[in-house]
């Protein structure tokens, strides 16, 4: 990995030398556009409106246009401002981990201790895993202040930005307003449902379904041209039929015997299937029981 940023980690008169690495990437396969005519590569150029000419990006400026006027914003002062300039990750407070909220996590970042002694970055990796606390930092990163949350992944300083406060949007759902009453044996049953799909979390049992599809369409048009039999390809599936649950509690039951079955092997597989294919097929005159839904 090439670091993407130096500078320090610094709270109180601490100061923690850091390289900064991006922790993700992006594994999607690598498509471009073409003209669906005759298979020509669409590409685009930076064109000024004003002479026609298009132009290389080193020639680029930027600009801000309040309708009125327009001011343009050179490399050169942007690079000015004195939070460009700064090379440090300022720790603004220690707070309680669960108090991070998962929807405000942005990109992730890796710390690396840039200096001859790793002391002062390993004291604050022990200090946050043992005071199970999180660090809001604040710093500066490609033309950006960020707001992000310095936490422990494994031996390793994770630093992670954090979208703005009003960057969130509010969810406001008239239909959430709606009074629903729930009943405890639905909540039991929902809860058994859980259960029965509970296990530990392993990120590894997990596989991008849609660019392994991806790959294989692309591998077969490779070596059949363009007229393949996707059905012959993928395999034909059938289509499930969808729609509102009708009853929930015997779709709730037939739900977790069906897991339960599916975790001990498959046997009674069938007897849950039935059980399915009957919550979604119960008369008409039990619509009345899907606002518990």
């Amino acid at each position: 990995m090439r670091s993407i940023w130096k500078g320090a980690l610094t709270f109180g008169l601490v100061n923690v030398p850091v390289k900064v690495y991006s922790a993700t990437e992006d594994h999607d396969v690598s498509l471009h556009q073409v003209h669906n005519k005759d298979g020509g590569r669409i590409r685009y150029q930076r064109i000024c409106e004003v002479d026609g000419e298009v132009v290389p990006y080193q020639d680029i400026d930027k600009a801000y246009d309040d309708g009125e006027q327009t001011v343009v914003l050179t490399k050169d002062d942007l690079a000015s401002l004195p939070s460009e300039r700064s090379r440090e990750i300022e720790v603004v407070e220690f707070v309680p981990s669960d108090q991070v909220d998962l929807l405000t996590l942005d990109k992730a970042y890796y710390l690396e201790p840039d200096s001859s002694s790793p002391k002062a970055y390993v004291l604050l990796r022990k200090t946050l895993e043992q005071t199970d606390r999180t660090a809001i930092v604040r710093f500066s990163l490609r033309q950006k202040t960020r707001l992000a949350a310095l936490r422990v992944r494994g031996d390793v300083l994770v630093l992670q930005t954090l979208l703005w406060a009003d960057e969130v949007r509010e969810a406001a759902f008239p239909s959430l307003d709606e009074s629903v009453r729930i009943s405890a044996k639905e909540l039991e049953m929902s809860a058994s449902l859980v259960d029965s799909f509970s296990k530990d979390f392993d990120p590894e049992e997990f596989t991008d379904e849609y660019q392994a599809e991806l790959r294989t369409l692309i591998d077969a048009k490779l070596e059949q041209g363009d007229a393949i039999d996707t059905d012959a390809t993928f395999g034909k599936k059938e289509e499930e039929d969808g729609g509102e649950v009708i009853d929930l509690m015997e779709a709730l039951r037939a739900s977790v015997e069906r897991s339960r079955a599916a975790r001990s092997g498959g046997a009674d597989t069938g007897n849950a299937d039935e059980k399915g294919k009957a919550a979604d097929t119960k008369p008409a005159a039990k619509k009345k029981n899907a606002k518990a839904s």
